[in-house]
């Protein structure tokens, strides 16, 4: 059996090819994401109650499909499980609409285990891999401590920290994100578009 591949070469340039044309847009939208950085980290409670505003709309949608899912497919095994889980889903996603700055305290606690356990993991392959990785291992084993410190401190925070800190984290985000659009823009305005 034989599979047509497709011209690498070809594929290359037509991505090129729209990277060059599409060059302001990619630009604009660096800016964009710039600006609302800022504006994140500037203002973080309103950022945060944001996130918590938004992922609570997704828990809603998700759950109101799953449930009519559940109902559609209700012969199927599993009836209640999906049944108890989109109703989770559904009461999660109004506790967020409805209490923001509750389940931005929720959401916070969930941002200080991931540090712990980022910190914990980077530490851990740092320590492992220190003699493979001469000449980077520090540099791990310092993202690790960082990871524990920052989760340390919204930790030791709360409930004040929920106000800043997933606003200040996701202002940071959009930030490092725009400018790599930005950076990406600039230099595909300057693509030599030839084959």
């Amino acid at each position: 059996m034989s599979f047509d591949r497709p011209d690498v070469q070809s594929l290359r340039l037509a991505l090129v090819t729209s990277l060059r044309s599409n060059w302001k847009l990619f630009l604009v939208e660096g800016i964009i994401l710039v600006l609302l950085g800022v504006a994140a980290i500037v203002v973080p409670p309103i950022a945060t109650l944001t996130v918590a505003f938004f992922i609570g709309w997704i828990l809603l949608f998700s759950g109101i499909a799953g449930l009519f899912t559940t109902f559609s497919t209700r012969p199927m095994p599993g009836f209640w499980w999906s049944l108890l889980s989109a109703v989770l889903g559904i009461g999660a996603g109004l506790y967020l609409l409805f209490s923001p700055a509750e389940g931005a305290i929720s959401l916070t606690v969930v941002l200080v285990a991931f540090f712990i356990i980022e910190g914990i993991a980077s530490i851990m392959f740092a320590l492992e891999h220190r003699d493979e990785l001469p000449g980077s291992w520090l540099m791990m084993l310092l993202s690790g401590i960082v990871d524990l410190v920052l989760g340390a401190l919204i930790f030791l925070g709360l409930p004040s920290s929920a106000a800043w800190a997933i606003g200040l984290l996701v202002g940071i985000n959009m930030i490092f994100g725009g400018f790599a659009l930005i950076a990406m823009a600039l230099q595909a305005r300057n693509i030599d578009v030839r084959p």
